[in-house]
């Protein structure tokens, strides 16, 4: 995790690692990352995010989450969600995607972290400290 303790942006897939118990060493480091995030207050997130979250919790966890159960995960990160996805947010992941190469939903949760002046983004997705200006890509499920 970031040692300046500063915002960090949380992906998609560590979310769902959190709750995925059949990937016991990803689940325990999602797991522990969240539970430092939430006590520090640090941790941010977008609405992508959420609804990506949701899809996944219900549809390829196994046994899949009930949908009120991914509600109350949802509600219950709902107050670090600071990004919604809007017409800018789009075009501007858009050029992200075509200058950096990376395909554009990834470009997407990048433009969101910037947007939301994190300093990390925790992701397996991206290449472990790969630099989008000031945001560092950190990928906290890293073995070995």
């Amino acid at each position: 995790m970031n040692a300046r303790l500063g915002v960090t942006f949380v992906d998609t897939n560590i979310l769902v690692y959190s709750h995925d118990t059949h990937e016991e060493v990803k689940h325990r480091a999602a797991e522990n990352l969240l539970t430092q995030l939430w006590a520090s207050g640090l941790g941010v997130l977008s609405t992508q995010v959420l609804q990506e979250f949701y899809s996944a919790a219900t549809r390829k966890l196994q046994p899949p989450m009930t949908p009120p159960q991914a509600r109350q995960v949802v509600h219950d990160y709902s107050d670090w969600c600071l990004v919604d996805t809007d017409p800018l947010l789009i075009i501007s992941a858009s050029r992200l995607s075509e200058q950096h190469s990376i395909n554009f939903w990834d470009a997407l949760i990048v433009e969101a972290a910037l947007r939301a002046d994190a300093d990390e983004l925790v992701t397996e997705d991206l290449q472990h400290g790969r630099r989008f200006g000031k945001l560092t890509v950190h990928n906290p499920l890293q073995t070995g």
